[in-house]
């Protein structure tokens, strides 16, 4: 009871005043501001998901309910779909420059406005979702990742884990590096430039788009998130051959942003409330993708006769080869990818030794 009371009243003066003072929102806050005689604020998130997607846009939902319920309706959330305010590759720009206050994504789509943005969201061979929580919260990787996104007006948050993905679809086999040759495949980030790299061409789209796609023979393979995700989409109906591991992301985190001045202008319990919230969603999403994603790949592989399949160790071998490149020329290119690419490396090798005798020596004995 004195939890909620708190978080019911603590601030509740200073947000009524401080609004009805300054009489205008904060230069780069959207228009969903605050009502001064109440103190209530009435934010918009977009999304770069389907209203109400299994995981990620539910997670999305659940992050809006969330805050709102713990701020006692002092700041309401109201979702929109990716396509609904602003298209799916639009929510960066949409939040910095306040059409949004907040939006839900993953950093990979913004390479081309920051190099180092990739390196928050996943990393080929990179670190799984357990490591990559211990690097954002306790290894740097967090603050590295707001100075770089401060200079754009926003302030992002984990807010979702899928845990390591699947390699992708493809309408034919692949039995060796020479089946990539040539491939388009709808592959983002900075896998999407390994792939490139051996020889295939990638392609970004939309997750609403990739199904058609696929089907129509506009692309021929596509990494979307898993199996409780593929299946949503209906991905076996379009390519039956599914590989793994997910070489390349292997622990995709995705983000909340906020819009910078709409986040400095909360009194410090609602900006403790939306950090709580995300790191809560960022714990939830991880397990309930843990939970659907074997009983969605049996359905997959027992109902509908998909091919499950691991990718060929020369693939592999090839692709890890020219992981290390891409990392290396992308962080040479770019100071703030130079620091997220060596903090993450030190934590990783940190991460790794430890697992050696905890994770992977338990599995091991587990069997």
């Amino acid at each position: 009871m004195k939890r909620r009371e708190l978080l019911r009243g603590a601030g509740l003066a200073a947000v009524a005043t401080g609004l009805a003072a300054c009489g205008a929102r904060p230069e780069g806050a959207a228009d969903g501001a605050a009502t001064a005689s109440t103190g209530r604020l009435q934010w918009k998130m977009v999304t770069s998901w389907p209203t109400n997607f299994p995981g990620l846009g539910t997670g999305a939902a659940r992050l809006a309910a969330m805050i709102t319920a713990a701020s006692g309706g002092r700041l309401t959330i109201k979702v929109y779909g990716a396509g609904e305010l602003v298209p799916a590759f639009e929510v960066f720009d949409a939040v910095g420059r306040g059409t949004a206050e907040m939006g839900h994504s993953a950093s990979y789509y913004w390479k081309g406005k920051a190099a180092a943005a990739p390196f928050f969201c996943a990393v080929p061979f990179g670190l799984n979702a357990q490591e990559m929580n211990g690097w954002l919260y306790e290894g740097g990787g967090l603050e590295i990742w707001r100075e770089l996104y401060a200079h754009f007006g926003l302030v992002p948050f984990p807010a979702g884990n899928t845990g390591v993905q699947m390699a992708g679809w493809f309408r034919k086999p692949v039995d060796s590096l020479a089946d990539l040759q040539g491939l388009k495949m709808r592959i983002p980030g900075l896998g999407g430039e390994v792939m490139a790299r051996v020889g295939a061409t990638p392609v970004n789209l939309p997750g609403a788009e990739i199904f058609s796609s696929l089907q129509t023979g506009a692309i021929d393979a596509a990494e979307w998130v898993g199996p409780y995700n593929d299946l949503a989409f209906g991905l076996h109906r379009a390519a039956k051959y599914c590989y793994y591991p997910g070489w390349q992301e292997p622990g995709p985190t995705l983000e909340c942003m906020v819009n910078k001045a709409a986040f400095d202008a909360l009194p410090q319990d609602l900006r403790d409330i939306v950090d709580t919230c995300c790191r809560a969603v960022n714990d939830a999403m991880l397990a309930e993708y843990t939970a659907r994603n074997q009983q969605a790949l049996d359905r997959l592989v027992r109902e509908h006769g998909v091919q499950l399949r691991q990718l060929p160790d020369d693939v592999l071998l090839a692709l890890r080869r020219a992981s290390d490149k891409v990392l290396e020329e992308t962080a040479a290119a770019d100071p703030m990818a130079r620091r997220a690419l060596d903090s993450m490396r030190a934590f990783q090798a940190q991460a790794k030794a430890w697992h050696a005798v905890s994770e992977e020596a338990y599995y091991a004995t587990r069997g």
